[in-house]
C-alpha cells in the first residue's frame, strides 16, 4: 500500500479495534493488502487519508445509489439534526417513511423500522416462528443475513441434515434449528419440504445473492420458494437488504413479479444511514408487540435523522436513475468480459442491474460451490493493481460491486481500461 497515512492509521487501529476494522472485509486480508483509510467522499469518488482519489465501486456496500454526499440528502440530514437527533418517541416522519416504503413494495402491508439489516432479518425470522409456531428455518449456503446466531450456520453433512455453527460462539443447539441448502437447488428444496415441511417456519433467501458475489436466481427458483412455503404453511422471507431499491425501485420482487410473505430492507432504504425495515403481510406483522406476543424493540428505531435521509433518497429514485444504472452496468459488464477474453483469463462476469461481480473462474456461478472455485489469489493481485490505478473495487472475490448514478460513461470506460491493464499485471506474476 502506497498510502503512508493509512498505514499509520491502520497500525493505531490494530491496537484498539479487533483486526483494526469494525467489519471484517474492510481489513483487506482476502486480497493480501492493507486497507485505505477514507477521509471523505463525493459523487462517484472516495478520497484516501493522504488525499488520493479513487473511483468507488463499493458505495458503502450498496446504499450510495445516487453517489456520495448528494446535496439533497446532506441538506435533509442537516435540517433534521437541527430539530434533535433522537427522541425515543413516535414522529410524523416515521409514518411518512412507512407509507413510502409500502407504496414501493406491494407485498408489504405493515412494516417496522430497525437500525440494521441484521436486526431486520433476525426480527423477520422471529415473527415467522411466532406466527407459525414452528422452529426450523431454511437458508441457502453463501447467502448472508446478518450475524444473528441462528443465521451464522453452514450446511450439515447432507441436504436434509440440520446445520452446524459457522462461527465460534454460536451454540450447536442454536444451529440445529437451521437447515441449509445450496442456492438455486430446487430439487433439494422440494425434497426438504416433502420430508420436513411441517417443521419449517420460514425460508429466508437473498433473491439475488450479493454476499458470495452476484449470483442471480435460476428460472423458477424464487417462485418455488414462495409456492412451497404457501403449500406447507411456512413463511417466505426475501432478504432484500442489498437488492431493495437497487435492482428496481421495488427490489428484486418487483423485477421478478413475485410477492413474498415478508421482506427485509436496508442500505438504500436507509439513505446511507443506520436504518432498515422488515415488513409484509398484515396477519404476520400483527403478531409483533404491542399487538401480539412476538417481542422486538429498539431505542433508535425510526431515528428522525436517518428517516429524513431515507425519504430524500427514495423520492429521487425515478425511472431515469434505473435506466442510467442499467446502461452503465451493461457497459461495465461488456468491458470487463472483453478485457478478460483479450488476455485469456478465466473470468465470469455476472450482473443484475447495477450489481456486478468479476469471478475469476470459468463460470457460470450458480451456487456457493461454484463461487469457491474462483482463483482468489489472482483476484487479489488484480484488486491491488486496480487500487494502484485509482479504482476502489470490493476487497473480496465474494462481494458485489455497485455502480451509482453519479458514475458516467467516461468513468466506466476509464475503469475498463484500468481493469485491462490490471489483468495484464496478473499475467506477469507466477
Amino acid at each position: 500500500m502506497s498510502d503512508p497515512k493509512s498505514a499509520e492509521l491502520f497500525a493505531r487501529a490494530e491496537r484498539v479495534i479487533p483486526g483494526g476494522v469494525n467489519s471484517p472485509v474492510r481489513a483487506f486480508r482476502s486480497v493480501g493488502g492493507k486497507p485505505v483509510f477514507i477521509s471523505r467522499a463525493e459523487g462517484p469518488y472516495l478520497y484516501g487519508a493522504d488525499g488520493a482519489k479513487y473511483t468507488d465501486y463499493v458505495g458503502s456496500w450498496g446504499p450510495m445509489i445516487l453517489g456520495h454526499a448528494h446535496p439533497a440528502i446532506v441538506e435533509a440530514i442537516a435540517l433534521a439534526a437541527k430539530n434533535g437527533t433522537s427522541y425515543g418517541a413516535p414522529t410524523e416522519l416515521e409514518v411518512v417513511f412507512a407509507e413510502k416504503v409500502i407504496s414501493l413494495y406491494p407485498s408489504i402491508e405493515m412494516m417496522r423500522a430497525v437500525s440494521s439489516g441484521t436486526e431486520a432479518c433476525m426480527a423477520a425470522v422471529r415473527v415467522a416462528r411466532g406466527f407459525t409456531g414452528r422452529d426450523a428455518i431454511v437458508k441457502f449456503e453463501g447467502c448472508y443475513h446478518g450475524h444473528a446466531d441462528f443465521l451464522l450456520v453452514k450446511a450439515g453433512s447432507g441436504a436434509l441434515t440440520f446445520g452446524v455453527p459457522d462461527s465460534a460462539g454460536v451454540p450447536a443447539a442454536t444451529a440445529k434449528g437451521t437447515l441449509t441448502l445450496q442456492y438455486n437447488d430446487m430439487p433439494a428444496l422440494k425434497e426438504l419440504f416433502a420430508a420436513r415441511g411441517g417443521e419449517i417456519a420460514a425460508v429466508i433467501v437473498e433473491p439475488v445473492v450479493g454476499n458470495m458475489g452476484v449470483v442471480p436466481p435460476s428460472t423458477g427458483f424464487l417462485e418455488a420458494i414462495v409456492a412451497l412455503c404457501k403449500e406447507h404453511g411456512a413463511v417466505s422471507i426475501f432478504d432484500e437488504v442489498m437488492t431493495g431499491s437497487r435492482v428496481a425501485r421495488g427490489g428484486m420482487q418487483e423485477r421478478a413479479g413475485i410477492r413474498p410473505d415478508l421482506t427485509c430492507l436496508g442500505k438504500i432504504i436507509g439513505g446511507g444511514m443506520p436504518l432498515a425495515v422488515y415488513g409484509g403481510k398484515r396477519a404476520i406483522m400483527e403478531k409483533i408487540a404491542p399487538l401480539g406476543p412476538v417481542y422486538q424493540a429498539g431505542t433508535l428505531s425510526g431515528n428522525p435523522v436517518a428517516v429524513s435521509a431515507a425519504l430524500a433518497l427514495l423520492e429521487r429514485l425515478d425511472a431515469g436513475v434505473y435506466d442510467k444504472l442499467e446502461h452503465l452496468g451493461a457497459r461495465l459488464e461488456a468491458g470487463l468480459a472483453g478485457a478478460a477474453k483479450k488476455h485469456g483469463v478465466d473470468v465470469c462476469v455476472q450482473r443484475v442491474g447495477s450489481m456486478i461481480t468479476m469471478f475469476f473462474t470459468k463460470g457460470p456461478v450458480q451456487s456457493f460451490g461454484d463461487a469457491v472455485k474462483s482463483d482468489t489469489r489472482r483476484f487479489g493481485r488484480w484488486h491491488g493493481a486496480m487500487l494502484s490505478r485509482g479504482q476502489y473495487w470490493p476487497p473480496s472475490q465474494y462481494e458485489a460491486a455497485f455502480i451509482s448514478a453519479a458514475h458516467d460513461d467516461a468513468i466506466i470506460d476509464a475503469t475498463i481500461a484500468a481493469a485491462d491493464e490490471a489483468l495484464a499485471d496478473t499475467l506477469s506474476v507466477v
